[in-house]
Parts: structure tokens; C-alpha cells; sequence
């Protein structure tokens, strides 16, 4: 019974609507409850199967005609029935090139919104596993070379001397079926994950540049020498940023 209150915030939780207090009561509770986070998952999952199912709706051919037939049935002046004809062409034109744009452009959210769904997923599978990392080391070079092989590609890993984070280890990870390394981190309380994957394997879904907030956590991303690179957590953005900036200095 303990446990159904915690579940039951799920969704506010996930949402970002869940008060400030509440939510770093719910995330603790989630780094020590198994089950809860077992759950946490699970809702996280089918949260994305809605959104997937939401995206496949898209306008049919009939658009235009339902447009036309709307115009045809208004009266008509004399002056109307000589210039209606062009303007109705000229307005159906008009929201057809609109109705394409915004199409296009919300394909581009949904598909970057899928994207960070994917991400964030992974981030709290990792939270929940009582084995969240392959290797296990805070030594960058023995994490580093361990990649070797296993990607195909390599990156470097930042000084953490004095700077509050601890390096806990890494694994593989995957998105758009192209592998890619994870790479886990601790301040104080909170433990972030890097994702690095190469920009051309994520085709579309790549992400732009820049700030986002992804079901209540922080995520930061930038495009290094081919490396898109994802850092997310609950941290303090100031934390984020801070973090962001040692794996820049990096290179």
C-alpha cells in the first residue's frame, strides 16, 4: 500500500507536473524501490507507445476538396462568380503550402520529441538497474579504452579532478538502432548520463542544438566533430551545464 502512493504520481511525475518537493521525494524513493521503479519504467513505455500512436494521423487527399466544396456552397455575387474561382484557388493553394510546412516542421518536433523520449527511457532504465553500468571504474582511461571495439568511433573524457563529479563507469547503448556509449556520472545525490552517438547514424532524429526539459529532467546537447552528445539528469541545470562544459574542454 506504501508503494500506491508513490505510483500514483507517476504520470504528474513524468509530465512535469508533479511540485519541486514532491519530485525529489519521488525520485529518492525511485533510486531505493525496485518495484516503483520497475513501474516507473513500464509507465514510461507505454507513455511512448500513446505519443507513436498519436503521430500516425496525418491530413488525407480529401483536404482540398472539403476546402473547395465549402467555398462552392457560399453565395455568390455577380462580382464573386468572376474572381471567387481565383481566389478560392489562390486560398486552397495558400493553406495546402501552410498545412505542408507545419506538417513538416511538427514531423521535426515529434520526431525530436521522440528522440529525448528515447533518451530519457534509457536514462531512467539505467536509474533503476541495480547493475547500471558494463564497466565499472572512475579512471577515464580505463573507461575510455574499454569502448575500443565496440563502437565505431572514440571520444575523450574530461579531468574530473576537484570538480564535484565522480565518473561511475559506462556501457553501450543504442538509438536508431546505431550504437553508442553511455556514460554515467554522480554529483552528490544525482547521477547524470552522457550519451554519445554519431550525428550521421541518427538521420532525422537527430537533435538540434541547445537546453531541453524532457519528462522532468535536464538535457543538454551539442554536435562535436561528427559526436552528437546528450547529458541528462535531474541535476541542477547549473550542474548540467557545468558537466557540459568539462566533456566540451575535452574534445
Amino acid at each position: 500500500m506504501a508503494c500506491e502512493s508513490w505510483t500514483e504520481k507517476l504520470d504528474a511525475y513524468f509530465d512535469g507536473e508533479l511540485p519541486s518537493d514532491d519530485a525529489r521525494a519521488l525520485h529518492e524513493h525511485l533510486r531505493g524501490c525496485s518495484n516503483c521503479a520497475a513501474e516507473s519504467v513500464a509507465k514510461l513505455q507505454q507513455k511512448r507507445g500513446v505519443q507513436a500512436a498519436g503521430q500516425r494521423f496525418t491530413p488525407d487527399a480529401a483536404f482540398r476538396a472539403r476546402i473547395q466544396k465549402s467555398i462552392a456552397a457560399r453565395k455568390r455575387s455577380p462580382w464573386s462568380r468572376h474572381w471567387l474561382p481565383f481566389f478560392a484557388t489562390a486560398t486552397v493553394a495558400a493553406l495546402l503550402i501552410a498545412g505542408a510546412f507545419l506538417l513538416t516542421l511538427q514531423g521535426e518536433r515529434r520526431s525530436e520529441r521522440q528522440l529525448m523520449s528515447e533518451l530519457v527511457d534509457q536514462h531512467v532504465a539505467t536509474l533503476a538497474s541495480s547493475n547500471p553500468v558494463d564497466i565499472v571504474s572512475t579512471d577515464r582511461h580505463t573507461v575510455k579504452p574499454w569502448f575500443e571495439g565496440k563502437i565505431p568511433f572514440t571520444f575523450n573524457l574530461p579531468e574530473l579532478q576537484g570538480s564535484g563529479f565522480v565518473l561511475i563507469g559506462g556501457r553501450v547503448s543504442y538509438l536508431s538502432q546505431s550504437p553508442g556509449a553511455e556514460l554515467v556520472f554522480r554529483i552528490r545525490q544525482h547521477q547524470i548520463s552522457v550519451f554519445v552517438f554519431q550525428e550521421r547514424r541518427l538521420g532525422e532524429e537527430r537533435g538540434n542544438e541547445g537546453v531541453r526539459t524532457a519528462l522532468s529532467f535536464e538535457v543538454r546537447t551539442w554536435l562535436h566533430n561528427g559526436l552528437r552528445y546528450f547529458v541528462i539528469g535531474d541535476a541542477s541545470a547549473q550542474d548540467l551545464d557545468k558537466l557540459s562544459e568539462l566533456l566540451k574542454a575535452a574534445g
